[in-house]
């Protein structure tokens, strides 16, 4: 008996090895498995991180453009008001090309010349798109040089 005893005990132990180092095996694998999703992981948080900060900085020109479009058209508004309120005080500088013939001396119409209304409202629609283009431009030209690298 002895000797089935020794047998069974010899086997029970080659079993027992085996699967302690099927074990072992697994439990590298699993470890070397691990470091690679904890490397993709601080890979990704990484890379999350500097998105997160383009955001914040595409976030702040934004803010910073429509601060500033908000003061133009506040500027343009102001200067429109005080134009209509005081319209005497509207300039416009211009150059006549003088005539081939010249006229009769004497003053026809000694009125000070003045554009007609739908000019002056074509100046501040065209003054309040220029600044709106200009900040757009603006912001175009900060978001190629910032994000476009």
């Amino acid at each position: 008996m002895s000797g089935k005893w020794q047998l069974f005990s010899l086997v029970g132990i080659a079993l027992i090895g085996f699967m302690g180092n099927s074990l072992i095996n697994k439990n590298t694998a699993l470890r070397n498995e691990n470091q690679s999703l904890n490397q993709s992981l601080s890979a990704q948080v990484a890379i999350n991180l500097r998105q997160q900060e383009s955001l914040n900085a595409l976030h702040e020109q934004d803010t910073q453009r429509l601060q500033e479009l908000t003061h133009a058209k506040a500027e343009i508004d102001r200067l429109h008001a005080a134009s209509v309120a005081h319209p005497e005080r509207v300039y416009i500088k211009a150059e006549c090309s003088l005539p081939e013939t010249p006229a009769a001396p004497g003053v026809v119409n000694a009125t000070d010349a003045r554009p007609t209304d739908a000019a002056v409202r074509d100046y501040w629609l065209l003054r309040e798109r220029i600044a709106t283009a200009a900040q757009m431009m603006q912001g175009l030209q900060e978001y190629i040089q910032t994000q476009c690298r």
